[in-house]
């Protein structure tokens, strides 16, 4: 029940790429403050959870397995690693196509349809996406195999922050095709590889795993997720709307992870 439950999780932070498809053809105008706010508090949620809950956790597996200086010495290389696995894929991602690049709804009337060099736009934006997503399924899944409550906010934040990426498939695909069924069709599969990435961790990794392999896995976790935080959300909430709403929206996530994390003790 535990793995239908923690794939399950993952399917839904994947699948919202088609909430942002649908805001694309559903509103005339992207409510930028809403956007800011949201992405700002998943960045919130995010980094919390890495540095007060996931990152000790993590030691505490890898110091049982493998002592105290060894084992701290782990889970810090293994925070770093993380870190620095979606830095590489990102810095594989040329610039033009990357999904993290801002997409506004109001993009859709700007131009004219069946546009075909927008139609591959659109479907190399949809494989960034999917090679972004692996390793954020990975982490929403071990997060969730580990612990269920903690997976939650993990897996909402990881939703939200799938949005602007469904607006930046669907947007180029509508207008390389004119189909808006294209549209939400690839902006729906680029948000599967994330229940597919946390299924190739889960066949790979856990006829192996122990508290050593469990605590490099899951200090990695917390570097993919403050990096998602710090390069991604952040960015982009500043641009979506103003400064101090994106800040706001960053110590709203922090204080309910905080007070989240408190009543679930």
């Amino acid at each position: 029940m535990s793995v239908l439950y923690a794939f399950l999780l993952t399917l839904f932070a994947g699948l919202s790429t088609g909430i942002g498809s649908l805001m694309a053809f559903l509103t005339k105008k992207t409510n930028k403050n809403f956007l800011s706010v949201s992405l700002g508090f998943a960045a919130g949620v995010m980094i919390y959870v890495s540095f007060i809950e996931i990152f000790f956790k993590a030691e505490a597996a890898l110091v049982a397995g493998l002592g105290e200086k060894l084992g701290t010495w782990i889970t810090v290389a293994s925070f770093f690693g993380g870190i620095i696995l979606v830095a590489v894929i990102d810095k594989f991602i040329p610039e033009d196509i990357n999904p993290h690049e801002v997409q506004k709804v109001e993009d859709m009337q700007e131009r004219k349809p069946l546009n075909k060099k927008l139609m591959r736009t659109g479907l190399m934006t949809a494989l960034a996406v999917s090679i972004h997503n692996f390793p954020e399924g990975l982490a929403t899944f071990m997060a969730a195999m580990h612990d269920a409550a903690l997976a939650i906010p993990i897996a909402v934040a990881i939703a939200i922050h799938n949005i602007p990426e469904g607006i930046a498939v669907s947007i180029p695909v509508y207008y390389g095709t004119g189909s808006r069924k294209k549209a939400l069709l690839y902006s729906f599969l680029s948000g599967l590889a994330e229940p597919l990435g946390a299924m190739i961790g889960y066949l790979i990794l856990m006829p192996f795993i122990n508290d050593t392999l469990f605590g490099i896995i899951f200090a990695a976790v917390g570097g993919i997720m403050v990096f998602i935080a710090l390069d991604e959300l952040l960015p982009a909430a500043r641009e979506y709307g103003k400064h101090h709403l994106a800040i706001y929206g960053m110590l709203g996530g922090m204080a309910v992870m905080a007070v989240s994390l408190l009543l679930l003790r």
